[in-house]
């Protein structure tokens, strides 16, 4: 099966995750978690589920219940809770400068032709005047939505 990890939390954690649980507004995934560990607490004070107990009753799989024990015994409390970073770097296409002569090209005139600027001449005009090799319209698009403009 899944191999066993204890769950010893001292008596400031419990009350630590027992204060988180009560604060109200907290993320769905932290609240799971945090009363995962509650109920894994092998301590004198604590309620010592088994795994399929404690699966039953928050709707998860072993699985999780072993990675978040796991991750309680080898980094602690708060990564035991807390959503874990990814540690995939993405690498950005448009850099600030970039940014700022998209914001500059969003706020002028428009292609002969055309009523307004779109997603995909913004693209072609970005890559024409060289600020990347090459970007997607959807790139434009969130870096639009980040500044808070819009084409329409």
């Amino acid at each position: 099966m899944y191999q066993k990890y204890l769950t010893k939390l001292t008596a400031e954690e419990r009350q630590q995750l027992e204060e988180l649980l009560s604060s109200g507004m907290i993320p769905a995934r932290t609240l799971k978690h945090a009363q995962i560990l509650l109920k894994s607490d092998s301590s004198k004070e604590g309620a010592n589920w088994s795994y399929s107990k404690i699966c039953e009753a928050f709707d998860v799989a072993p699985l999780t219940v072993m990675q978040i024990r796991k991750r309680y015994s080898e980094e602690g409390l708060a990564a035991a809770i807390n959503r874990k970073k990814p540690e995939r770097e993405y690498e950005h296409c448009l850099d600030g400068d970039a940014e700022a002569h998209l914001v500059a090209l969003v706020c002028g005139k428009p292609p002969k032709g055309n009523d307004r600027w779109t997603l995909r001449l913004l693209k072609k005009r970005m890559v024409e005047l060289t600020y990347a090799e090459t970007v997607s319209h959807e790139t434009i698009r969130t870096t639009l939505k980040k500044m808070n403009l819009s084409l329409g």
